[in-house]
């Protein structure tokens, strides 16, 4: 059972090492549907809408930008519990993540409108006007606000 313990301690060492000094990249073990998602779900589930909200996804599709009236960047995420969302973020108010593509993470903070197919977050800005809560996006240690 010792002998076990040991190698089970080397192993874990070992595979910090590895994350640390090599920047090898494993991911998350998941457990289930992260307390982030549970408020997105829930808004889902009951048709909500004008809710701030919280959370991250990863990129599933990349959309072509919509340049009507201000320019927004568009894709779509997908959060731990499988639920889509559609992110538009203004480029007119807020840096383009450039070198976004399919795999990458996002983390968000903006406004959730339903919609059946998921949602859309919007107002990952800042609001010039003052009069909305400040939203942002941050990919990759950078944040887009």
């Amino acid at each position: 059972m010792k002998k076990l313990l040991f190698l089970a301690v080397i192993l874990v060492l070992a595979g910090n090492f590895l994350v640390q000094e090599k920047g090898i990249a494993i991911p998350p073990l998941s457990l289930g549907i992260s307390g982030a998602d549970s408020p997105l779900e829930n808004a889902y589930n009951n048709r909500q809408s004008n809710l701030q909200v919280q959370g991250e996804g990863v990129v599933t599709k990349m959309l072509p930008d919509d340049l009507a009236g201000s320019r927004h960047q568009k894709f779509i995420l997908r959060l731990n519990t499988g639920q889509t969302l559609l992110i538009s973020h203004n480029i007119d108010l807020a840096p383009r993540i450039s070198g976004l593509s399919v795999g990458d993470t996002v983390e968000f903070y903006g406004e959730y409108e339903w919609n059946s197919k998921g949602g859309v977050i919007h107002w990952t800005h800042h609001d010039p006007n003052g009069h909305h809560v400040d939203g942002w996006l941050k990919h990759e240690g950078q944040t887009f606000r």
